[in-house]
């Protein structure tokens, strides 16, 4: 018997990239998956490939919706027990470009999203003595020019799980982050809003600039998503676990 079946975890952003990969790792071990995100085709897509999954379209910053998505897990299977905060948003925004609306866009995804998603779930983590993983960035602690706060907020999400850690502690909730590296997510042409060309550019500069020499893929941060949530991780909590190829060494 797995460990790790029969459990129950919310994954924002969970339609595409790291989000679908992890979705369908927990789903494939037998546990039930709520996938949010704000278009519906690729949710259903998602859900198409397994029948352990089931969407729910809501945006990551809405107050209500945080409440909506919770509940909709508790009434569909009754428990939750893994939270991903893994929606993110951000864009290339040289200081010389940046607008209040801008700004709080970023941090309305990366900071004020996770908190209000944790918040809600809090009481049913503690019954289910669960973890939330929040998906940060080499870029949350590895300065880049044209990158400032799209790195602050995830510089703030990173120390908000080293609090939360603390925080939730006693009530049997751990509380771990994974610092992804450069993806092949399609987040350059998508969230970062960059031309097809001009993300093969990036992706080429990226290549040269990692030690291991390539770019990650979803399934390689995915398995450490798992690997966080399970048994064998019991007694950690507190962490970024940087996922990156050696980017943040480099």
């Amino acid at each position: 018997m797995n460990m790790q079946e029969n459990k129950v975890v919310i994954i924002t952003g969970g339609s595409s990239g790291i989000g679908r990969a992890a979705a369908l790792r927990f789903a494939n071990q037998g546990n039930k998956v709520l996938i949010t995100g704000r278009r519906a085709a690729a949710i259903e897509k998602t859900m198409a490939e397994h029948q352990n999954i089931a969407g729910l379209i809501a945006d990551t910053a809405s107050a209500e919706d945080a409440g909506r998505t919770i509940t909709e897990a508790i009434s569909r299977w009754g428990r939750l027990d893994t939270l991903v905060n893994n929606a993110g948003a951000g864009a290339i925004l040289p200081l010389s470009d940046v607008a209040a609306e801008r700004i709080a866009d970023i941090f309305s995804v990366n900071v004020v999203g996770p908190s209000l998603l944790a918040r809600a779930a809090l009481p049913h983590l503690q019954s289910t003595r669960g973890t939330i993983i929040n998906i940060s960035s080499t870029f949350g602690h590895r300065p880049a020019a044209g990158l400032s706060h799209y790195a602050a907020s995830k510089a703030a999400l990173e120390h908000l799980t080293r609090c939360w850690a603390l925080e939730l502690a006693p009530l049997g909730i751990r509380v771990n982050a994974i610092a992804a590296g450069p993806t092949e997510s399609g987040a350059l042409t998508g969230m970062m809003g960059l031309s097809a060309d001009a993300a093969e550019a990036v992706k080429d500069e990226e290549r040269a600039r990692i030690p291991l020499g390539r770019r990650g893929v979803p399934d390689d941060i995915a398995r450490w998503v798992l690997q966080l949530a399970g048994p064998d991780s019991q007694w950690i909590t507190g962490q970024v676990l940087a996922v990156d190829g050696g980017l943040g060494l480099a």
